[in-house]
């Protein structure tokens, strides 16, 4: 059993940066792929990115490439999602989730409200 909890949410202008984290605990941490999505009301949950359980790989959707990145520290149970220009589209409920695929992600934090002004 993985259970995750982001943190680091908040209020931003355009254009500003913002860290989102996600701590894990539970031994399959470091075994499993892990991920971030986001949803903005009235529209569905959207993937973000993801990254290996050894961190070697990582996956973009083509809304965040070069903007964003997801990087993970297994010593530490941590994922991380650095976010860089925001824009006011990207305000969303961010979730981290923990899975053995890209496709099927099996468990999920509770969400981290990120708001960003025009």
């Amino acid at each position: 059993q993985v259970q995750l909890a982001e943190s680091g949410g908040g209020l931003v202008q355009a254009g500003g940066s913002l860290r989102l984290s996600c701590a894990g605990s539970g031994r399959s941490f470091s075994r499993l792929a892990m991920g971030w999505h986001r949803q903005a009301p009235g529209k569905e949950r959207e993937f973000l990115a993801a990254i290996s359980y050894i961190g070697d790989h990582t996956k973009y959707a083509d809304s965040v490439k070069g903007r964003f990145t997801i990087s993970r520290d297994n010593a530490k149970n941590m994922l991380y999602l650095q976010m860089n220009s925001l824009k006011p589209e990207d305000t969303a409920v961010y979730y981290c989730a923990a899975g053995f695929t890209y496709v099927d992600w099996d468990y999920w934090g509770q969400g981290a409200q990120v708001t960003v002004s025009s």
